[in-house]
Order: C-alpha cells, then structure tokens, then sequence
C-alpha cells in the first residue's frame, strides 16, 4: 500500500526526533522511520554517555518546547577549567564573570533522549519501527522509500527523505555519498566516577600526551568521565580491574577533586574524525553524525549536530509557508551552503585541538601553554572563546536568561 508524505526522518535518535519535533506544528506530513524498537534505544551503551549542552543548544530546545522539561535534571557548568599535564598552561572561563546562569549544561544521552521520545510520543508524531530503509529511488516530485518491517516491505513515498540515523547512516549509504575518514588511533573510555571534593559545576578538559580527558560536572557530587587514550593504552585499562583503572585515572588527573570511586561501568567508543563528502542527493538531505561524526573533544558532535536540525527545521518551515517544494534542489543547495561554514569551522576546530595538543614536541608544547596563559590574562579573547564554548558565536543569540533554581 502506497502512503505519501511531505517529509520521511530515517533515524529515531536525538537528531531525527528533535526535527520532527521542531516541525511538529509546520502543517507538514511527517513520519520517523526507526530500524530499533524504544526498548532497545533506551538500553543502548551509548546512552550512557554524558552530552556537554552549550547554553546556546539549551536556546535551541527551548524553541521547542524541549528544555523546559528537562532542564532541572541537568547540572549547570558555571566554571570551565583547561589545562596541559605537566605544563604551566591554563584557561579558566566563569559563567559569573560573563554575568550569565550558566556556561552549559551536563546532562546523559539517556535522559535526554528519553524525553524527547516522550515529547514525539505526545505531539502524535507517527514512528515507524522497528524499520529498515533497504531502498530508496528518487523522482522528479517525490522520493520512493522502500523499508523491511518483519517479514514484509512497506512502500512509502515524500517529497523529502532527511537521513538522521547516525554514524553508520544507511541512507547515506544508499544514496552513495562517500565520506572521508581519519583514525585518530585513540579510545574514549566513558564512565562516571563519585568525588570526595566538591566539583563546584566546574568541568576540567585536561590535555595529556596520549589525549584529553574531561571531567564534566554532574549531581549528587558526581563527574562523568570521558578519558582519551591511545587504542592499546585504552584496552589494557579496560581489561584491568577497577583499582588499576581508578589509581591510572587519578594519576592522570589528580587530587584536584579528591579521591575517586567508580559509579557506573566503564564502556569504550573507537574515536574517528568522519565527514561525508556532501549531504545532498536527489530530494534527500543527510544531518548529525550521519554528515559528520568528531574527537569528543570540547564536547561539539551533538551542538553541531542541533544546529543542523533547526537550521532545517526553520528553512523547511519557511519554504512550506511559501508553498514551494521542500524537496526542490535549489532550496536543498541553499540548506547545505548554509551549514558549510559552521561545520568546516567547528570540524577543523576540533581537530586542530587534538593535534596540537596531543603533540609533545618541546616548542608545541611551549606555544600552547603560552597561548593558553595569554588566554587567560585578556578578557575580550576570553569573552570570545567564552562564547564560543557557549554555542552563541555560532547562533547569534544572547546568553540565557533563566537562573538556576
């Protein structure tokens, strides 16, 4: 049976459900399409994992009703903390010297994926799933999706099919859009560890000469750990039993906040730097992690990954206000032009902080921790990279309002 839609979002995630949210009220026909039942999106490891919001992807979900509900079960970062191990470098950035609540927000995938999945559940978004996409056809006014549901296939048909399904997109693949890869040779090991000191809603990025590792601010005097290291440095602390794992950690770091006992199982992700080479095909646009996958250093992947989704969110509205074709290549060439800018700078970003400071040679290391102490000591650079950290450079929009509770 044929069924047609203005718009098909391959992916139930953050990004997918976060679209359809924002385009709830659009008058658009709109259906998620999800390969994984809830149940088994709520036990996946990678939720886990702790999201550094900026303030200005807390905006971003404000504009949809998304934060509103959510926000009291986030920690507030008042404080940043960045420094070289065994260096003399560091930078520290205050939400109160900016005169604002809060620099971000720590708060799990878990919990926040949850909540939008409740919220799409309530605004009566349809959800396929579980469904396979296994083919896709474009035509001169619509896009044929073949999916797989069980045993049978289901045909649908839209004006424009948005792949948000991930790293391994399997829109992206069927559309045939290549995509470039870098190994960074380094593992993230994800955990989260209790403190005998208070953290204070500081989160600490501290740079080491086998990766970055970042302590981020969580409730009830716990910080989530995202600790970078080599792929062979990774697997031996893996495999090593808790002891070993905590006095490695605590070396590493330090006794900045106290003694650290473990909260939550370890789990390791193999880290990539992963750019599709474009993000359009015929009436098919891709977004998130199925565009762009980075080093989880300075927490970006899912801030620039929102930033996609309400930057299409608000072009598609605009196009279907005008009654023109959402699907069109000149409003999709328009879209991807618009995006190009944010994701070079911030992918390069990223990048380039990893290199730098993963690299030990003595002059590196020296230009580093002086461009770190300069940072430090000017307020108007700081006030930049302040704002920056925030999400609002990319934005432009003002700091939030709201207080903390």
């Amino acid at each position: 049976m044929q069924q047609d839609y203005d718009l098909l979002i391959v992916g139930g995630g953050l990004a997918g459900n976060c679209l359809a949210l924002k385009l709830a009220n659009s008058g658009l026909r709109i259906a998620i399409i999800e390969a994984n039942t809830r149940a088994q999106l709520q036990t996946a490891p990678s939720g886990d994992r702790a999201l550094a919001l900026a303030a200005g992807t807390a905006l971003m979900l404000e504009t949809f009703n998304a934060w509103q509900g959510i926000s009291h079960v986030a920690t507030y970062i008042k404080h940043i903390h960045i420094s070289d191990r065994g260096h003399f470098g560091k930078t520290r950035l205050s939400a109160e010297k900016e005169k604002i609540a809060a620099l971000g927000y720590v708060i799990t995938a878990r919990e926040l994926e949850n909540h939008i999945s409740r919220l799409v559940d309530e605004a009566s978004i349809e959800v396929i799933s579980p469904a396979r996409v296994v083919g896709l056809m474009s035509g001169d006014k619509q896009i044929h999706v073949t999916l797989k549901q069980g045993n049978e296939n289901l045909n649908l048909s839209a004006k424009l099919l948005v792949g948000a399904d991930g790293g391994y997109s399997s829109v992206r693949q069927l559309l045939d859009i290549p995509q470039q890869s870098v190994d960074y040779g380094q593992t993230a090991i994800v955990t989260t560890v209790n403190l005998s000191l208070s953290h204070q809603n500081t989160a600490f990025e501290r740079f080491t000469s086998s990766g970055p590792l970042a302590l981020l601010p969580l409730t009830k005097n716990q910080s989530a750990v995202v600790w970078t290291r080599s792929t062979e440095d990774a697997e031996a602390l893996m495999l090593g039993n808790e002891a070993d794992f905590l006095a490695e950690l605590q070396a590493c770091f330090g006794f900045k906040l106290g003694a650290f006992s473990l909260a939550a199982p370890r789990r390791a992700f193999p880290l990539s730097l992963i750019r599709a080479e474009k993000m359009l095909a015929e009436r098919a646009v891709i977004i998130g992690n199925a565009v762009h996958q980075l080093h989880p250093v300075a927490g970006q992947g899912f801030n620039l990954g929102l930033r996609d989704v309400v930057s299409l969110a608000d072009k598609l509205i605009e196009q279907h206000q005008l009654n023109a074709d959402i699907g069109a290549k000149e409003f999709l060439n328009s879209y991807a032009n618009s995006r190009n800018k944010d994701h070079d700078k911030t992918i390069n970003f990223t990048d380039t902080v990893v290199k730098v400071f993963s690299n030990e040679w003595l002059a590196m290391a020296l230009i580093r921790n002086i461009g770190l102490t300069l940072l430090d000591h000017i307020p108007s650079v700081k006030h930049l990279l302040t704002r920056h950290a925030m999400g609002l450079a990319e934005i432009n929009a003002g700091p939030l309002k709201n207080t903390e509770d």
